[in-house]
């Protein structure tokens, strides 16, 4: 007896694959007469996801290959998860790898999954990536590629991101209209796109209200703690106090938050802090963070839509799109 997939749903009720798959998992942009639809006809033919059949497609596995910087990263957890559930309910499996944010690492791990003939993978690249070859080796090979968070701007692949220049805008306008003038951004790596925007969206908040940019209080690092911690603790051996810090990411926000409290200062009295990212931590500290909301888990949803619906419309060669999600800033008690 012949399997039941998503294709055959599709087929009998004149809609794409994808849009079933995005019924199946409940999503919110699918009319809720189009769910019922689909609900009713698989459970009446009896489906459910089969790996093994879809394996038989292009003679490559039902696996997805996905990259990220970190796993144990609250956004990119909560992004695997999106991926997972689209993933699972359209017959799909996912192999997860890390690149610890090395760049060596990604190109290793892109060419294991090139070997395990994945149909297709998901991609956030490293701090550290500076060439998008061998992304150019996946999409040569007729394999479908989506990133989001973080994408190879050489690259053209479908992606999934937020307007990180408009939410850092956002973010320290709402610092400059609580009264905080003198405002350090704690940036990361000068070479990663979303780290660039966030200086820019940070510049541009500064200068459309009057506010002098002091390069001093711009502080370049990595993604970690660790960076967080030595941008603010330079700021205060050199004397160079000031009276908000707008972070690149959560973690980095952490280590800031840490090295003011060993310093005796209140946030946020003496010192305002926003983040960026949401991650659980931020509602945990004292007094709890103010950050910028990514839909981590919506990304994985979105990213993993577009590539499922990518593969199984591989004849129609589905030009490449850009998916801009909303981020909101989330304000709390360290501002």
């Amino acid at each position: 007896m012949k399997h039941t997939t998503i294709i055959d749903i599709a087929k009998i009720l004149k809609i794409s694959a994808s849009t079933v798959s995005r019924a199946l998992s409940d999503h919110p942009d699918i009319k809720e007469e189009t769910k019922i639809q689909v609900r009713k006809l698989a459970k009446k033919l009896d489906y459910s996801p089969n790996p093994i059949a879809r394996s038989l497609k292009n003679n490559r596995t039902t696996a997805i290959g996905v990259i990220v910087p970190e796993i144990e990263h609250d956004f990119f957890a909560s992004a695997i998860n999106g991926i997972e559930e689209v993933a699972y309910h359209a017959g799909y499996t996912i192999i997860v790898c890390q690149s610890n944010e090395s760049f060596e690492r990604e190109i290793i791990n892109t060419n294991a999954l090139i070997q395990q003939r994945v149909a297709g993978i998901i991609a956030s690249i490293s701090q550290s990536t500076t060439s998008g070859e061998h992304f150019k080796n996946v999409i040569n090979r007729g394999i479908p590629l989506v990133f989001f968070d973080r994408a190879c701007e050489d690259i053209t692949a479908s992606k999934v991101v937020i307007d990180d220049v408009q939410s850092s805008f956002n973010a320290v306008n709402y610092l400059i209209g609580k009264g905080y003038k003198k405002i350090a951004h704690f940036a990361g790596p000068r070479s990663l796109e979303i780290c660039k925007r966030r200086l820019n969206g940070y510049t541009d908040a500064l200068k459309k209200s009057g506010i002098t940019v002091n390069k001093e209080f711009v502080r370049y690092g990595g993604l970690h703690e660790i960076d967080g911690y030595n941008s603010m603790d330079y700021l205060l051996k050199n004397n160079m106090m000031p009276d908000a810090v707008f972070a690149v990411n959560d973690p980095v926000a952490i280590g800031a938050f840490q090295r003011i409290k060993e310093a005796g200062l209140k946030i946020p009295g003496d010192i305002g802090i926003v983040g960026f990212s949401n991650n659980k931590i931020t509602n945990l500290i004292d007094p709890k963070l103010t950050t910028v909301d990514q839909p981590s888990f919506e990304m994985g949803k979105r990213a993993t839509e577009i590539l499922i619906d990518t593969i199984e419309n591989s004849a129609k060669k589905i030009k490449p799109q850009t998916v801009i999600l909303e981020a909101k800033l989330i304000i709390r008690e360290s501002t």
